[in-house]
């Protein structure tokens, strides 16, 4: 998550950035500290005329006011205009860029890789995989409120602002796991909406694709698929899951993840849990504690054995 360990090259200009925006900084501050000490320790007071007086008051006003922050800031601009103009989808001369789509929830991601001549759109949540050693656009808004997107290793930030739509481009030098992080504040858990993001060679990130975007088998009509589509469906999307097994009396406005691949992701509730064997029978009970505040409904009235059955199903559907 450090700005100060970059593995892109936007992330490598930000860096270089933030250092001259520190150096600089750094010596007008020693500078100032300097006069400021030098006006105590000196021990006679110049004889002036009150003209003089004046003229050196504008002297230090202009120099110091006016002069030094402008030209600090103009080479400062100058220097960093590069720096936003790289993460900009401007066209290339080779093939166009990969695109992904992010989506901002309270409090989780929603990731979309749209689909081409008719292919199946892939939605994921909380985990965003990237081809590495290529730029790829994120197009990037919000569902609810304003968040921001920002993968510090790689670049950024980027406003997510509901019903607009703003694209940054970021690359990876090469395959490697990185954390991401809102970066606007956007309520209570604002702290707990984390990305988990990856970078693979092109070839692992199109077989990560073509899994997902497969047909799937139908799904067994058990007791647990029963009692999911009973209590979780009219929220939850899973590909391939029976309607009419889908159970939605209620009116709401609730918009949960896609779970159609949650068995294979690596956390839960936007990083607040690892993945592994009884986590989401864990969350399904106690999501509320976890991560106070969530949109899911607590589940007082669903037998913890009910709960269970539905996190052990749940942890089976991975491509």
């Amino acid at each position: 998550m450090s700005i100060l360990d970059p593995t892109g090259p936007a992330a490598r200009s930000q860096f270089w950035v933030w250092w001259a925006m520190l150096i600089v900084t750094v010596v007008v501050s020693l500078g100032v500290y300097a006069l400021w000490l030098y006006t105590f320790r000196r021990r006679h007071q110049p004889q002036r005329t009150p003209r003089e007086e004046q003229r050196v008051m504008l002297r230090w006003v202009l120099g110091g006011g006016v002069l030094l922050p402008v030209l600090s800031i103009v080479a400062l601009l100058i220097f960093a205009a590069p720096t936003g103009r790289g993460m900009l989808p401007l066209p290339l001369a080779t093939t166009d860029p990969e695109r992904i789509e992010v989506i901002g929830h309270q409090w989780w991601w929603e990731v979309r890789y749209p689909g081409e001549e008719g292919e199946p759109d892939v939605v994921t949540a909380n985990r965003l995989v990237m081809p590495a050693g290529e730029p790829v656009d994120f197009r990037v808004t919000s569902e609810d409120v304003i968040h921001a997107f920002w993968i510090p290793r790689l670049g950024g930030k980027r406003d997510m602002v509901p019903g607009r739509f703003s694209t940054i481009r970021l690359e990876a030098d090469a395959p490697g796991v990185f954390g991401g992080q809102c970066a606007e504040f956007c309520g209570a858990q604002h702290t707990g909406m984390q990305l988990h993001v990856e970078a693979l060679e092109r070839d692992d990130y199109d077989a990560w694709l073509d899994e997902r975007r497969a047909p799937r088998e139908s799904i067994e009509k058990g007791d647990a698929a029963r009692a999911f589509g009973e209590h979780c469906a009219a929220c939850h999307r899973v590909a391939g899951f029976p309607d009419e097994l889908v159970v939605d009396d209620t009116e709401h406005d609730i918009k949960g993840p896609d779970l159609s691949d949650i068995g294979s992701r690596p956390t839960l509730g936007a990083g607040v849990l690892p993945m592994e064997e009884g986590a989401i029978a864990y969350w399904l009970q106690f999501h509320q504690m976890l991560k106070p505040g969530n949109r899911m409904p607590p589940h007082n009235h669903i037998e913890t054995e009910t709960l269970q059955d539905i996190g052990a199903w749940l942890e089976t559907l991975a491509p």
